[in-house]
């Protein structure tokens, strides 16, 4: 699919078609049925567009939408899309304008596709980025695993009508973090027998030969060399073997900037012992690798983009959490790579622990910032829902960083507190800590046991993007099921990091 970017000036007759001649034009209308580009609806309709909006009870409300056929006309096909109220109307509005524009075309059989969108007060260039991925994203769809699959109904060239030079800069990186999203999507939507820990590795061996990134995956022998009780506790009642991946983008020259994405890799969770069951989403769990699935997205992108002076590791210590006869019991105590014990007092809480291991190897590289990304707790999703990610975090910095990256990339994030006293909760009378507190403020003391094993001073963040990674309908640019969400934040947070 490809995007550019043409000024058109709705308000002068006949502008449109001295700069563009595509078979299916889609023209956002503010409410009342207004805006700027309400003199090019009326130069396309003609004679008797109000009598039209009137009859078709159209008001320009957010969602609402007219597919008018032109036959012998150019466009062949109109659709006017309302944005709703202007006051409200920013660039995430944009964004699910674009999106459900995107649907509407396709559904038109749209080949050369305008997008007419209000972009005054908006910056250029993240106007136009808004756009297109809104577009790509929102037409993305999942058939791989369907024995007669319908063939996808897509533009080929989607024009950007209406924006101002300098836009085009915007769409630069658009393909590059679409693939990245789309690959998380792809990952997380996969059926456990499909996406293994295996699988994961072999991902990351497909980024790396693709993009000439380094590769290292620790088998089960080499992560007891390195002492990772916790990881291996969980990774133990499965058949599977555990795959622990360590991918790394190194820049050409000079490196000024060295971080770590951390994701938690549970490709499937029953539970283990607190088995989950019906009503719990166990059917579900093939998500509970969504923070992996993450890493990796943004690891495709920023392999394809390539910035200057940034290093990028990501690391993800995969594994299954299973029963059987080698299971973890409830009450053991594991010894992670730090020497902290752990007694476990639910087996549910299993991807902290892998998080615990993978953490404590991050800090072993000496980074500048260590973000992690899980689908951690269902805590999390009753506190914020199913649209907000949890963020926690013990620098300032890093965390107002986290959020303008997350509005750049229209994911939304709530800093969530690290409150100490909390962590009392976690105290065990047979070990150094338990796994799990109590249930009131259950995230937030997941973040703090985390916390116990990244070095104290290093910029660190927790997201917990349990209710985000999912989506039972189609919501602004994702369509249901997987979402890809946090790709576009870590790139836009690396990004900004590498040009600062």
């Amino acid at each position: 699919m490809e995007f550019r970017c043409l000024a058109v000036t709705p308000a002068v007759p006949g502008a449109l078609k001295e700069a563009w001649t595509g078979d299916t034009l889609v023209v956002g209308l503010f409410a009342p049925a207004a805006g700027s580009g309400r003199a090019l609806a009326e130069e396309l309709v003609g004679e008797g567009f109000e009598a039209l909006l009137q009859r078709r009870r159209f008001e320009g409300k957010s969602g609402q939408s007219i597919t008018l056929e032109r036959p012998g006309g150019s466009p062949a096909s109109l659709i006017l899309l309302g944005l709703g109220d202007p006051a409200d109307f920013g660039l995430e509005a944009l964004r699910q304008a674009g999106a459900e524009a995107a649907r509407a075309a396709a559904t038109a059989g749209a080949v050369e596709l305008g997008l007419w969108l209000p972009v005054e007060g908006l910056e250029p260039a993240s106007a136009a980025a808004a756009m297109a991925e809104a577009v790509r994203l929102g037409l993305y769809a999942d058939q791989r695993f369907k024995s007669e699959a319908e063939p996808p109904s897509l533009p080929s060239r989607v024009s950007l009508l209406g924006v101002v030079a300098g836009a085009e800069s915007g769409l630069a990186h658009v393909a590059a973090i679409c693939s990245g999203v789309e690959l998380a999507r792809r990952l997380v939507a996969a059926p456990p027998n499909k996406a293994t820990p295996q699988s994961l590795a072999d991902e990351a061996a497909a980024i790396a030969a693709a993009f000439g990134l380094e590769l290292k995956v620790l088998e089960r022998d080499d992560c007891e060399a390195l002492g990772m009780g916790a990881y291996l506790g969980v990774a133990q009642g499965s058949d599977l073997p555990p795959k622990f991946i360590h991918l790394t983008y190194r820049p050409t020259g000079a490196v000024t900037r060295r971080v770590v994405l951390v994701g938690k890799g549970l490709t499937f969770d029953s539970g283990g012992y607190n088995l989950k069951t019906a009503g719990s989403q166990i059917e579900m769990m093939k998500y509970d690798m969504g923070g992996s699935a993450a890493v990796l997205g943004a690891a495709r992108a920023i392999a394809e983009i390539r910035p200057a002076g940034l290093e990028v590791h990501v690391i993800v210590a995969s594994c299954e959490n299973m029963i059987s006869g080698g299971a973890i019991h409830p009450g053991d105590v594991l010894t992670a790579s730090n020497g902290k014990t752990i007694e476990i007092n639910n087996t549910d809480a299993e991807g902290r622990l892998t998080l615990a291991d993978a953490l404590v190897y991050a800090c072993g590289l000496e980074p500048d910032a260590i973000v992690d990304l899980a689908t951690l707790t269902g805590a999390c999703v009753i506190a914020l829902g199913e649209e907000i990610a949890g963020l926690w975090s013990p620098s300032d910095g890093l965390a107002e960083a986290l959020l303008s990256a997350g509005n750049a990339g229209g994911e939304a994030f709530w800093r969530m507190p690290l409150r100490p006293s909390y962590k009392k909760g976690l105290k065990s009378p047979i070990a150094d800590l338990k796994n799990t507190g109590p249930r009131p403020g259950g995230s937030i003391t997941a973040a703090l046991f985390l916390q116990d094993f990244v070095t104290k001073g290093l910029p660190w963040a927790h997201l917990d993007i349990a209710g985000t990674v999912w989506s039972d309908k189609a919501r602004g640019v994702d369509p249901a099921g997987a979402t890809g969400f946090g790709v576009r934040t870590l790139v836009a947070w690396l990004l900004a990091g590498a040009a600062s």
